[in-house]
C-alpha cells in the first residue's frame, strides 16, 4: 500500500509539500516556498523530506509560490524527474518562478550588504534565475480530466477546484492490491463559489482518502456579491471627492479579479469610466497568461468576453511595466484607480503609491484581502495614525477600507458543502494547510457530517494509505 508523509503546510498555511510513497518511489504533491520570519524560513526551505534525487516526480496543484516556489531549489539540489501541471499552471510558473528568483537575489543582496558591514559573511539565495528556468523546463502540461502515469503504478489526473487560473485537485489511483484500487484526492487550495473568471470547484470524486486544505476551516467570509458592492461604493465615494483609490494586491489572481470587477461595473454603468492602472510587471505578465487560457473561464466570463472582447480591462485599464511610467503616476491629481503589488505592502511599487497618497483625505486605501501580522498593510488596516516608509513618517489621512470577500479560498461553509456528499463513503479525511485552530474547527464540523476518521496532519507524520 502507499504511504503519505506530511512535510510542508501541515499545521501551517505555507510551504505546501506532501510526499506519497508507492512501490518504493516517492512522489511530491506540490513543492511550495515557506514564507515567514527569515531565520525560520531559511531553515525550513533548505530541508527536504527525502533526498531530492530520490523523488521520482512532482505534481503541482497550482502556481502560487507557496505551492510551487521551491521547485528551482529542488532542481538545484538534484531532482531530475518530471513535474506535472495543468497547461495554465505551467505557463504561470514560467512567469512566477523567475520572478521569485529575482526576489531571492535582490533580498539576499541587501541582507548581505548589512551583514558585511557587521563583519559577517554574505548569504546565498535559495536559487537564481537559471535554476528557475531549469525548473520550468521540467514541467509537463497535462489537461484536466486525463489520467497519466506518474511512478510505480500510480496514476494521476487533474480536476477543477476554482482557486486560481489552472488550479487543480489531484486524484491519485494506485495499482490494484487484492482486488481493490486504493485512491486519494488532494484538494490543493479550494476556491470559492461564484468567483469571477474561474469555474466553480467540481464535485469531490469518490475516493477513499481525502487530503484537504483547511485555511479558512473556522471562518465565514463575506459573500462575493457583498464585496462587489463595497468596491462599487468605495470607488464612487472616492471619485465624488476627487480622490484616487489605491489597491494593494497580489499580482496573480487578486489583481485580475479586481480588474474584472472594475471593468464589469463600468460596462454596467455602476461606476464611471475612469482610468485604471495596474502597476506591477509580474501582474502584467500574469494577465497575459490569463488571456492565453480562456478554456479556464466560467460561463459568465466567456459571455462577458463575447460582449467586450477582453474581460481584463480593454479600453479602461493601462498595464505598466517600466519604472518611469510608474513614477509618472505620482504626479496625477485626477481620479483614478491604481492596483499595485505587493498585496501586504511589504515590498514593491505599492509602497511608493501609499507614500504619495496616504496623507490626502480625498484618497482611499482599499485592502482587498487578508493582511498578515507584522506587515505594513496590517498596521494601516488596523487603524494606525502614522506609518513609517522609507525612513520617514507619514500621517494616515486617507480613508482606509478592508474587504474580505475577494479571498480565493473557500471558507468553512463552502468547504463543508464541498466535502459533505463524500462523508458516508470516504474512509479518512486528512486536514492540512491551516493554522491549528482553523484545522480543528473544520475537523469538528466534518465529524458532525459523518466522516469516520479525521486526522490533522503534522510535519514529519507518516501514515499508511
Amino acid at each position: 500500500m502507499g504511504e503519505i508523509l506530511f512535510h510542508g503546510a501541515a499545521e501551517e498555511v505555507t510551504g505546501s509539500m506532501h510526499m506519497i510513497q508507492v512501490d518504493g518511489q516517492w512522489v511530491a504533491l506540490d513543492c511550495g516556498l515557506y514564507q515567514g520570519k527569515r531565520a525560520e524560513a531559511e531553515e525550513k526551505n533548505r530541508q527536504w523530506p527525502v533526498p531530492p534525487e530520490q523523488i521520482a516526480a512532482v505534481i503541482l496543484s497550482h502556481a502560487h509560490i507557496d505551492h510551487s516556489g521551491r521547485l528551482p531549489l529542488l532542481v538545484k539540489d538534484g531532482f531530475e524527474g518530471p513535474v506535472y501541471a495543468t497547461p495554465a499552471t505551467r505557463d504561470l510558473c514560467a512567469v512566477m518562478l523567475p520572478d521569485s528568483a529575482h526576489v531571492q537575489e535582490e533580498d539576499v543582496f541587501y541582507v548581505s550588504k548589512r551583514r558585511m558591514r557587521k563583519g559577517l559573511p554574505p548569504i546565498e539565495p535559495l536559487y537564481d534565475y537559471d535554476d528557475a528556468l531549469a525548473a520550468v523546463n521540467q514541467i509537463h502540461s497535462v489537461p484536466y480530466g486525463r489520467f497519466f502515469p506518474v511512478a510505480g503504478g500510480l496514476l494521476a489526473s487533474f480536476q477543477e477546484v476554482g482557486h486560481m487560473l489552472g488550479s487543480a485537485g489531484i486524484r491519485l489511483a494506485f495499482a490494484k492490491r487484492n482486488g481493490d484500487t486504493p485512491s486519494l484526492f488532494y484538494s490543493g487550495d479550494v476556491g470559492r463559489l461564484d468567483q469571477p473568471i474561474l469555474r466553480d470547484p467540481a464535485p469531490l470524486p469518490e475516493d477513499e482518502t481525502i487530503l484537504c486544505e483547511s485555511t479558512y476551516g473556522g471562518r465565514i467570509n463575506e459573500h462575493v456579491e457583498d464585496a462587489k458592492d463595497v468596491l462599487r461604493d468605495v470607488v464612487n465615494r472616492t471619485i465624488g471627492r476627487g480622490g484616487k483609490v489605491i489597491i494593494p494586491s497580489f499580482a496573480v489572481g487578486r489583481t485580475q479579479t479586481m480588474v474584472y470587477y472594475l471593468h464589469e461595473q463600468m460596462v454596467a454603468g455602476a461606476i464611471p469610466r475612469i482610468p485604471v492602472y495596474v502597476d506591477s510587471p509580474l501582474a502584467v505578465n500574469a494577465t497575459e497568461v490569463f488571456k492565453l487560457h480562456p478554456e479556464c473561464y466560467d460561463a459568465e466570463a466567456r459571455a462577458f468576453h463575447r460582449v467586450t472582447g477582453d474581460i481584463l480591462g480593454s479600453g479602461c485599464c493601462t498595464y505598466i511595466r517600466h519604472v518611469e511610467e510608474s513614477k509618472a503616476l505620482h504626479g496625477r491629481t485626477d481620479p483614478c484607480v491604481i492596483i499595485s503589488a505587493s498585496g501586504m505592502c511589504e515590498a514593491g511599487r505599492i509602497r511608493h503609491h501609499i507614500k504619495n497618497n496616504i496623507t490626502n483625505p480625498r484618497n482611499t486605501i482599499l485592502f482587498a484581502g487578508y493582511q498578515a501580522r507584522n506587515t505594513l498593510g496590517r498596521r494601516i488596516a488596523e487603524g494606525a495614525q502614522t506609518i513609517t516608509l522609507f525612513h520617514e513618517e507619514y500621517e494616515v489621512q486617507a480613508e482606509v477600507v478592508q474587504v474580505h470577500g475577494f479571498s480565493g479560498h473557500a471558507d468553512q461553509t463552502e468547504l463543508l458543502s464541498w466535502l459533505g456528499p463524500r462523508a458516508p463513503g470516504a474512509k479518512r479525511l486528512l486536514l492540512i494547510h491551516g493554522e491549528p485552530e482553523q484545522s480543528a474547527a473544520l475537523a469538528g464540523k466534518a465529524e458532525e457530517l459523518g466522516f469516520r476518521e479525521i486526522v490533522v496532519g503534522r510535519r514529519g507524520q507518516q501514515l499508511t494509505l
